[in-house]
């Protein structure tokens, strides 16, 4: 603040736990409760959410995984607010993935433009959440989680909020 620099976001809590579940397939339950760890720590509900930035690999195993363990932390709110996957946009990133999600996750924020989940022809019926497809949606977003899920199940979990001070 003191050099003037314009702030889009805070970051207000953030989860993260190793499941060692199996090296490629997730464990929804424990991508569930780094999800939980970070609202916590933010002090907020499922339902202040606007939008989640999904890990969102677009493999079978990653995605229905995502899914369950984001109707497993938010509940009833889950089917409700915005998931999308920038991966859909820029690929996979591996070691850089977590750090780009949150930019994009923060520029949602900033921009009230929430990207869409693109090539998204074929819906899986296990990944029944709002996965904003092909277009992107204007939308006030105040917060937003940011989801990441690496091999081995290293999980991490991010809430950024909209800055207002």
């Amino acid at each position: 603040m003191k050099r003037g620099a314009k702030i889009y976001a805070e970051l207000v809590g953030f989860g993260s736990n190793i499941d060692g579940f199996h090296i490629t397939e997730p464990d929804p339950e424990n991508q569930a409760k780094c999800i939980k760890l970070a609202l916590s720590e933010a002090a907020i509900s499922a339902g202040d959410i606007d939008y989640i930035n999904a890990h969102g690999t677009s493999t079978p195993l990653n995605d229905t995984s995502e899914t369950k363990a984001i109707k497993i932390a938010l509940g009833k709110h889950a089917k409700e607010v915005p998931v999308s996957s920038n991966k859909s946009m820029i690929g996979h990133l591996l070691a850089g993935a977590g750090a780009v999600e949150a930019i994009f996750t923060v520029l949602t924020i900033r921009d009230g433009i929430i990207p869409p989940t693109i090539n998204y022809d074929t819906p899986d019926p296990e990944c029944d959440l709002d996965c904003v497809p092909n277009v992107a949606r204007k939308a006030e977003v105040n917060i937003a989680l940011s989801n990441s899920f690496g091999f081995g199940g290293a999980n991490a979990a991010l809430v950024f909020r909209k800055f207002s001070g």
